[in-house]
């Protein structure tokens, strides 16, 4: 008698552990699927090429490396703030280039290969937009017509990245010095 209340008991509180454990997966999964909304739309630079033609937007190209600590940061924390993911998504076509990766790019008919160079390589591609300044990481900007526009080196916080996105989204940099643009610019963070 007494062990089979032992045993209804314990099944009871094994019902209550299995629930509660299914309430926090349930819950950890829609916290997954909530934070995958809150990503930068990042596509290869050829994808970019491609999608321009068709809906045509201004490209930021974040150049990073595997090893570089400033631009895991910057994909934690800025890449991440959630207005910034919705204004980069909506205002230009955003692409992730490894400055050393391996793949070669095709950009108007001329292929960029990867060179070996000590104990790492670089990107031609990559090197080409940095003007040879292998800078870790670096955000390039073009146009519409695929021109570059500027290239800001450096580990770039939510507050900076919003005024540099907003000057190249808007066209300010066509008839606005950087300096007059900033003393106007209103923040949304």
């Amino acid at each position: 008698m007494v062990f089979s209340f032992l045993y209804f008991c314990l099944m009871q509180y094994r019902k209550k552990l299995i629930k509660k454990l299914c309430i926090s997966i349930v819950g950890a999964l829609l916290c997954t699927q909530t934070s995958a909304q809150e990503k930068v739309n990042w596509i290869s630079f050829e994808d970019a090429v491609e999608f321009n033609k068709k809906d045509p937007k201004p490209l930021l190209i974040d150049i990073y490396t595997d090893w570089c600590g400033w631009c895991k940061r910057m994909d934690k924390t800025t890449y991440r703030n959630e207005f910034l993911v919705q204004y980069i998504n909506k205002n230009f076509h955003a692409v992730k280039l490894n400055g050393e990766g391996k793949d070669s790019i095709v950009f108007k008919d001329h292929t960029f290969k990867y060179k070996p160079n000590g104990r790492r390589g670089y990107n031609e591609f990559a090197a080409l937009l940095l003007d040879g300044k292998l800078s870790y990481p670096t955000t390039v900007f073009m146009n519409t017509k695929l021109q570059l526009l500027d290239r800001v080196p450096g580990y770039l916080d939510e507050k900076m990245m919003e005024k540099v996105a907003a000057f190249f989204a808007t066209g300010k940099y066509k008839d606005q010095k950087w300096d007059e643009f900033v003393k106007s610019f209103k923040s949304s963070l």
